[in-house]
């Protein structure tokens, strides 16, 4: 795994987009000329579509791998009371054994059992999971991150911004305009999951029982925080962008819509980028399904016939359209009337994620015999926190 063939497989995207383009253009003169396209052309790019995503599948992991950080954690540089906790966790996740941990918790920690019982991970388990969750999670990767000790984060919301003005020394100073506070609370939220292991795996000595807990959890988790963060309603998950009324007014989120049912058009697109105001359009990012992309790559603009999408084909270089990166996430809506199939957002001022500090875990041998299950725990809130930084994409009725 090197640059090498990060290099290769950019220079593929590169050469399937040049026949993407060229069989797009031949599939766009079929229907100016006859009201509809040849059933061949439409199937080549398709094809040539899924191979696009093919390859920047490909290259997005090859370059999370290449640059992720290879130094060692500070868990890992451990000291001798980090590496007695972490054998104490493990004699725990194999043989239930709780004295010696809920020991070393206490001093170590200052915290025992919690009301929910369990012990918390060790730091290495914990960091791991949380930078994997952050690879795997395009709202955590766009959105603010604030980690509490607490049960909620309190912000304070300026609905109107302060005015100011000009003056002399010796010129009267008329009373400025108040902006209107308001505060917001973000709560954190019980996620929790189970899964199980045979007592044969458990005991397997060749097994790193601490990373393949990790993994499970890992994958459990980012699956929930994903869907919340875009669809959750606020009732005991995150409350996500999709959850919002449409409006101009604080508290909604303004959705423009395409004029068409069943696709995306160019006009919305610029529509969708110039409702947002300029001081969050330079920071602003496109997020959207892998259905919304396929459509946007058929796109042309109208007065000088380029493409809306950009594929990014230098190292480290992301897709843009109209110069703004394109985020892509499976929770988004696919192209169904409407969906709301895009977000355009400055989503570090639009969005506020909160994650309470420490992972608990739980071994039950009881429940479900003959396995073991892990009740593990982790505390996660999220909402929207500037209205005005975010604006939606909606397929008309």
């Amino acid at each position: 795994m090197s640059l090498t063939e990060i290099t290769a497989k950019l220079n593929e995207l590169a050469s399937h987009w040049e026949q993407f383009k060229v069989v797009n253009d031949r599939r766009l003169k079929e229907i100016e000329k006859r009201g509809s396209p040849d059933p061949l052309t439409t199937e080549q790019v398709h094809k040539l579509n899924n191979a696009l995503d093919f390859y920047q599948d490909n290259i997005e992991r090859l370059e999370t791998a290449i640059y992720r950080p290879h130094a060692e954690s500070k868990s890992q540089q451990s000291s001798s009371s980090e590496r007695e906790y972490k054998q104490a966790f493990c004699d725990y996740l194999r043989k239930g054994s709780e004295s010696r941990l809920g020991q070393l918790e206490r001093k170590t920690l200052s915290a025992g059992s919690d009301n929910d019982g369990g012990y918390l991970v060790t730091s290495y388990m914990s960091e791991t999971m949380i930078k994997t969750i952050e690879d795997n999670s395009p709202m955590r990767q766009l959105a603010s991150i604030t980690s509490i000790s607490t049960d909620a984060l309190e912000l304070i919301e300026d609905h109107d911004e302060a005015s100011a003005g000009w003056t002399s020394e010796t010129e009267a100073r008329p009373d400025t305009k108040t902006p209107q506070i308001g505060k917001k609370i973000i709560p954190v939220h019980e996620l929790y999951a189970q899964p199980k292991a045979t007592q044969k795996l458990i005991d397997d000595a060749s097994i790193d029982i601490e990373s393949w807990l990790a993994s499970k959890l890992t994958d459990i988790f980012v699956r929930m925080e994903n869907s919340a963060f875009i669809n959750g309603d606020g009732e005991g998950k995150p409350k996500g962008i999709l959850a919002c009324d449409n409006g101009k007014t604080w508290g909604k989120i303004e959705q423009i819509t395409t004029g068409d049912p069943n696709n995306i058009t160019p006009r919305s697109i610029f529509e969708l980028y110039f409702s947002l105001r300029e001081v969050y359009a330079v920071r602003a990012q496109f997020l959207m399904s892998r259905a919304a992309v396929q459509a946007l790559r058929l796109l042309k603009d109208n007065t000088n016939g380029q493409y809306l999408w950009q594929p990014g084909l230098a190292a480290g270089n992301p897709d843009t359209v109209l110069g703004c990166v394109v985020a892509r996430c499976a929770d988004m809506p696919g192209l169904s009337k409407e969906s709301v199939v895009m977000a355009f957002a400055d989503f570090k001022s639009a969005y506020q994620i909160v994650d309470r500090q420490g992972i608990r875990i739980l071994r039950d041998p009881y429940t479900d015999k003959p396995f073991v299950k892990y009740y593990t725990t982790r505390r996660v809130g999220g909402d929207v926190t500037n209205f005005e930084a975010i604006k939606l994409l909606r397929l008309a009725a």
